[in-house]
C-alpha cells in the first residue's frame, strides 16, 4: 500500500483589520477562522500584521509628522504580546475550526513601551500555540517601528501533513530563505502581504502572484498567498488627501490572495480587491512528482558546492554582574550572606522573577535579555 498523501483543504483570508483595534481586529479574525474551519479549510492563512493594523500609513505621511506618530503610538498600544489574551481567543478559535492558523500580528515585547516585531503567529487546530516567526528584515518603513526578528524565530514547523512554514511579505522572495525552507520540506507555505504596497511601485497583485509560483517552482510546496485589503474606516484614519484617498479606493492598488501548487500553477484566485476566503484542495502526492524532477535541496543539488548556514540563536543585548546594594542593617535571610540582599529581577519576556546571585559568592549574575528570556547563548527553536 505504501505511504499515503492525503488532499488538504486549505484558505486565504483576504480582509481588512478593523484598523488599530486589537481587540475589534481578534474578534474578525476569529470569526473568519470559525467560517474557514466550518467550509472545510485545515489550513487558514491571514494577511501581514492583521491584529491590528500593518503601518502603511508611512507610505503617505511624513515619517516625523504628528500624524505619523500619533498613528505608530496607536499601534504600540493595539499590538499583541504572545502569548496573551488576543492568541488565547484566536487558539480558542483554530480549535472550534480544527484548523492550523497562520495570522499576521504586530508583536510587541512584553512589558516594554516601545518594542515591535512583524510577526507570523502559528496555531494548531487542537488551539496549541505552534510557535511564531518575526520578520527578519523589516521593509521601507516598517523600520520606523518594527526590530528586526532573529533566526530563533525562522524555519518550518511540523504539523499532520509534514513541515509547514511562513514567510512575510518580502521575505518571500529572499532566495537564502526559501532555500532554507526547501531544505526543511516544507510542504505547504504561508504568505501573508500587507494591504497595499507604496504608491510609487508594482500593484500588490502583480507582485503577489509572481512571488508566489516563483515560492513553489523552487520548493515544490504549495502556497497560500493570503493580502490585506482597504475598507472606508482605514482611509479615514489614515488622514490621507485626496489623491492617496483616490489610491486606496483603486481595486488594482489591493487585494490579490492567490493559491498555488508546487508546479506553479494557480488552484485559485487571484482575487480582485474585495473581501473574502479563497479555497483551494491541494494533494500533497503533486508534491512528491515535482520533487522527483527536481529537489533543490536534495538530489538536484551539490552540497559540495554551494552550502547555507543558518544561526538559529538570538543575541543577548542586557547582562548583570555584581549588585548595587553592599550593606543592609536587617538580619539575612538563611543561606544569604550578610550586607547583601537577594534581589530578583522580572523577566520581560516570561514574567517569571530571575534570582541575581551575589559576587561575593562566586557567581555572576546573568538576567535574561528582553529579547530571550534564558541565560547566555541561544537555543535551537
Amino acid at each position: 500500500m505504501g505511504d499515503q498523501y492525503p488532499v488538504v483543504k486549505v484558505a486565504a483570508v483576504q480582509a481588512a483589520s478593523v484598523f488599530l483595534d486589537r481587540e475589534g481586529s481578534t474578534e474578525k479574525a476569529c470569526r473568519l477562522i470559525r467560517e474557514a474551519g466550518a467550509n472545510g479549510a485545515r489550513v487558514i492563512g491571514f494577511p501581514e500584521g492583521f491584529i491590528p493594523a500593518h503601518p502603511v500609513w508611512y507610505h503617505h505621511h511624513a515619517a516625523t509628522s504628528a500624524i505619523a506618530n500619533k498613528l505608530a503610538v496607536e499601534l504600540f498600544k493595539n499590538s499583541v504580546e504572545i502569548p496573551g489574551p488576543e492568541i488565547e481567543l484566536l487558539c480558542a478559535a483554530a480549535r472550534e475550526a480544527n484548523a492550523y492558523v497562520v495570522i499576521g500580528v504586530c508583536e510587541k515585547l512584553a512589558r516594554t513601551i516601545g518594542t515591535m516585531f512583524n510577526t507570523q503567529v502559528y496555531i494548531g487546530p487542537g488551539g496549541a500555540l505552534l510557535g511564531k516567526h518575526q520578520k527578519i528584515m523589516p521593509t521601507v518603513g516598517e523600520r520606523l517601528v518594527h526590530m528586526g526578528g532573529f533566526g530563533d524565530t525562522f524555519g518550518a514547523f511540523q504539523t499532520e501533513f509534514g513541515p509547514m512554514s511562513g514567510l512575510i511579505c518580502g521575505e518571500n522572495s529572499n532566495p537564502l530563505a526559501i532555500f532554507a525552507l526547501t531544505a526543511e520540506s516544507t510542504r505547504i507555505h504561508v504568505m501573508s502581504w500587507p494591504n497595499h504596497f507604496p504608491t510609487s511601485g508594482d500593484p500588490l497583485r502583480n507582485r503577489v502572484t509572481i512571488d508566489a509560483q516563483a515560492f513553489a517552482q523552487m520548493s515544490k510546496a504549495f502556497v497560500i498567498s493570503a493580502c490585506g485589503t482597504v475598507d472606508e474606516q482605514m482611509i479615514a484614519k489614515l488622514e490621507v488627501g485626496p489623491e492617496a484617498a483616490r489610491f486606496l479606493r483603486d481595486p488594482d492598488s489591493c487585494g490579490g490572495s492567490v493559491i498555488v501548487a508546487p508546479n506553479s500553477r494557480i488552484l485559485a484566485g487571484p482575487m480582485g480587491a474585495e473581501e473574502g476566503i479563497l479555497y483551494a484542495e491541494c494533494n500533497l502526492e503533486l508534491g512528491v512528482l515535482t520533487k522527483l524532477r527536481h529537489d533543490f535541496a536534495g538530489h538536484y543539488n551539490r552540497p559540495d558546492i554551494f552550502q547555507l548556514q543558518i544561526n538559529r540563536s538570538a543575541p543577548h543585548i542586557y547582562t548583570i554582574q555584581g549588585t548595587r546594594e553592599h550593606a543592609a542593617l536587617e538580619a539575612p535571610a538563611q543561606g544569604q550572606l550578610p550586607g547583601v540582599p537577594e534581589k530578583k529581577i522580572p523577566s520581560p519576556l516570561t514574567g517569571e522573577p530571575s534570582q541575581v546571585p551575589s559576587p561575593l559568592m562566586g557567581e555572576p549574575s546573568q538576567v535574561p535579555s528582553p529579547l530571550m528570556g534564558e541565560g547566555q547563548g541561544g537555543g535551537e527553536n
